[in-house]
């Protein structure tokens, strides 16, 4: 499914904080596919992906420019498992230096808020949804 008009309205709709100061420049392509991830915002909480604790690894193949990311959801039945997935993919594909990108849903172990980073727990907080 395309989710372009979607991805279009909720980038241009609210405003996701910026990705965290990094003193170092990413040192490889899984660090800059992992640092271009903060750009993806859950649907419902302006909040990167990252910082909710859904992306669980990312893994690069230099040689192939190939991005493999390890997700997980909120539930199993989490109604913007599609939608996530497309902008991840759509995202990662804006670098110039990805040329594929592999998703893979991972379940275990599950998703709790313990899952979400010190900086998403102040960014929610800060929004008044207690973590």
């Amino acid at each position: 499914m395309n989710f372009a008009a979607v991805l279009k309205e909720t980038r241009g709709g609210r405003d996701l904080p910026p990705p965290p100061l990094f003193a170092e420049p990413p040192a490889d392509l899984a660090e800059r596919a992992r640092r271009a991830l903060y750009e993806v915002a859950d649907p419902e909480f302006p909040i990167s992906i990252v910082d909710l604790g859904l992306v669980r690894a990312v893994m690069a193949d230099e040689d192939t420019a190939s991005v493999t990311v390890h997700l997980t959801f909120t539930a199993t039945a989490c109604p913007c498992m599609d939608f996530i997935e497309w902008d991840v993919r759509q995202r990662l594909l804006e670098e110039s230096e990805i040329r594929a990108v592999e998703l893979v849903t991972v379940w275990d172990p599950p998703w709790t808020t313990a899952a979400i980073s010190e900086r998403g727990r102040a960014l929610l907080r800060s929004f008044g949804v207690a973590t």
